[in-house]
């Protein structure tokens, strides 16, 4: 191939905040990427305690958009889908996947997150995200979202490993292949860490990391980049997850020692230059 491998990356674009598509752009083209933004709605800030958010919603933006890039023939080897406002967003994303299947199915299920869901989702969004993840390949739910797809009450209480395991299966049985679970607590003693589940080769994994006592906007997206970017570089998934969990705990480290304020995200700015290193990875562990 002649070209870098080009990702459509279905997402809100917040213009102060370091989330979405703010951090994904950075992330994936210091990875080697060629990201296409389809933004699903404009931002002056993210929605985590900036004030009154001034607002543009591109509803009509996408399926123009897709159109467009048909009629031009290009060809994408990824779909990455984030936050989505409206169940017509949602339909408009199963028309990037249809009209792209040979391409990655990536879907970060936005909907939650400390277990609370957002104002945006309603009954019928949590209907049709599990339309969304039943045709993806991965998905990448934070543990709220996990027990939102899995229609369970969200638990605070660490997870046994048996429970781990059995989440991430039930969520492969809605359709992806791989599932990747962010931030839960382990009753083994891990404090934070990443779960992930493979169907194809019937293999769990977790990536344990550093617990920091601040919560940062997007750091989801940011693992979910990461996470895509090094699936795309022929990493396996533990590596692909290793990986990300690193980078996003370098950033956290890095953000947390300057004592900036946690509303701005994490600074992406002085970490970027840790992904453009392939070493091999390889402290996940067996589930």
């Amino acid at each position: 191939m002649n070209r870098p491998l080009r990702i459509a990356a279905i997402h809100d674009l917040s213009g102060f905040g370091r989330c979405s598509l703010t951090v994904i752009l950075p992330v994936l083209s210091a990875m080697g990427m060629q990201v296409c933004p389809v933004p699903t709605a404009v931002l002056s800030t993210h929605t985590g305690g900036m004030g009154e958010v001034v607002m543009r919603d591109l509803t009509d933006f996408l399926e123009p958009a897709l159109d467009h890039y048909r009629r031009l023939e290009l060809a994408f080897e990824c779909i990455y889908t984030g936050f989505l406002g409206s169940p017509e967003q949602i339909s408009h994303c199963l028309d990037y996947f249809r009209s792209y299947p040979q391409a990655l199915a990536v879907v970060d299920p936005v909907m939650g997150d400390h277990g609370k869901s957002y104002r945006t989702v309603t009954g019928e969004m949590r209907g049709r995200m599990r339309e969304l993840v039943a045709v993806a390949d991965l998905i990448t739910p934070n543990l709220t979202e996990a027990y939102m797809l899995l229609g369970e009450e969200y638990s605070p209480v660490p997870l046994t490993r048996a429970q781990a395991k059995s989440m991430l299966a039930r969520l492969s049985e809605l359709g992806p292949e791989q599932v990747v679970i962010t931030g839960a607590s382990l009753a083994s003693g891990e404090r934070m860490a990443n779960l992930g589940y493979d169907r194809g080769r019937s293999a769990f994994w977790y990536v344990a990391c550093d617990y920091v006592p601040v919560s940062y906007p997007g750091t989801g997206d940011l693992f979910a980049a990461v996470l895509t970017g090094a699936l795309l570089q022929d990493d396996s998934l533990p590596m692909a997850i290793n990986r990300a969990t690193r980078f996003c705990e370098l950033a956290i480290k890095t953000t947390f020692g300057y004592g900036s304020d946690p509303r701005h995200g994490v600074m992406l700015e002085r970490s970027l230059g840790a992904l453009t290193q392939r070493e091999i990875l390889s402290d996940y562990q067996l589930l």
